[in-house]
C-alpha cells in the first residue's frame, strides 16, 4: 500500500498504537538521533539482515540502514518527508542516513559505531555539502574510501509493507537504494592524490560505542 500523506497516522502505515506512540514521541530530529543511538548495534551474528521499522522496534537493535528506516518513519509521523541518502564507498561498507531540512539547509540522522559518521546539524546548503562532511573520516584503515552519494530518496515511493511493517527482510528496498542515481564526490585524479590517514587518526578508530564478540566494525554499525 502506497501512502503519500504528509503526516500520516500510525494506523495509516500499519503500525500498532504502541509502535506509533513510541515514534511520534520523537518530535525533533535530535530526539530521533538519541533514540537510534540508544538502540543496540545489529552485528548480524546470525546472517545478513535488513529489518523493517517494525523489526527494529521488536528487536531493539539496528545497523545503519535499519536505523535510517526507523528515523525516516519517525520524521514522517511528525510531519517531515521520509528521506534517505545512500553513501557509497570503494573497498568499504556503504552508509545510509536519514535526511531532514531546517531553514533551507540539510541535516542527517545516522547510526554508526564511530562518532565520525553520525549526526549532522542542518547547516548544509546542498546534499553534496552534507555528503562531503563525511568524506575525511570515512575510511578503511589508512584509506579514505567515500566516493559517491545519492539524491534524496523518498521512501513514500515504496509500499509501507516493504519497509515499515515487513515481517521479513527489506531487500527489495535496499536494492532500490543502490540502484538510485549517485553522484561522484571526487575525481579519479583527486582520488589518486589523497593523503593517507596517519597513526593518530587511526588510533581514534579505537573509540567505538558497541562491542561484539569478534569486534566486527563495519561503518554501517
Amino acid at each position: 500500500m502506497l501512502v503519500r500523506k504528509r503526516r500520516p497516522r500510525p494506523l495509516d502505515i500499519g503500525l500498532t498504537r504502541e509502535e506509533g506512540r513510541e515514534l511520534k514521541a520523537l518530535t525533533t530530529p535530535q530526539r530521533i538521533q538519541d533514540f537510534v543511538i540508544g538502540l543496540d548495534a545489529n552485528f548480524e551474528e546470525q546472517g545478513d539482515t535488513l529489518r523493517s521499522v517494525r523489526g527494529v522496534l521488536h528487536h531493539r537493535r539496528a545497523h545503519c540502514i535499519e536505523a535510517a528506516f526507523t528515523a525516516a518513519c519517525a520524521l514522517w509521523l511528525n510531519g517531515d518527508p521520509p528521506l534517505l541518502m545512500d553513501l557509497v564507498a570503494r573497498g568499504d561498507s556503504d552508509h545510509v542516513v536519514a535526511l531532514f531540512k531546517r531553514n533551507g539547509c540539510w541535516g542527517a540522522i545516522s547510526k554508526s559505531n564511530h562518532v565520525w559518521l553520525r549526526w549532522r546539524d542542518p547547516v548544509y546548503r546542498t546534499l553534496r555539502e552534507l555528503a562531503m562532511s563525511y568524506f575525511h573520516e570515512y575510511s578503511n584503515e589508512q584509506r579514505k574510501t567515500l566516493r559517491t552519494y545519492s539524491e534524496a530518496i523518498d521512501l513514500r515511493q515504496f509500499d509501507v509493507e516493504e519497509w515499515v511493517t515487513n515481517q521479513e527482510d527489506c531487500w527489495q528496498v535496499g536494492a532500490s537504494l543502490e540502484d538510485t542515481a549517485h553522484h561522484p564526490l571526487i575525481t579519479p585524479v583527486q582520488a589518486r592524490n589523497l593523503r593517507s590517514r596517519d597513526a593518530m587518526e587511526m588510533r581514534a578508530d579505537n573509540l567505538i560505542q558497541y562491542e561484539s564478540a569478534d569486534r566486527k566494525r563495519g561503518h554501517r554499525y
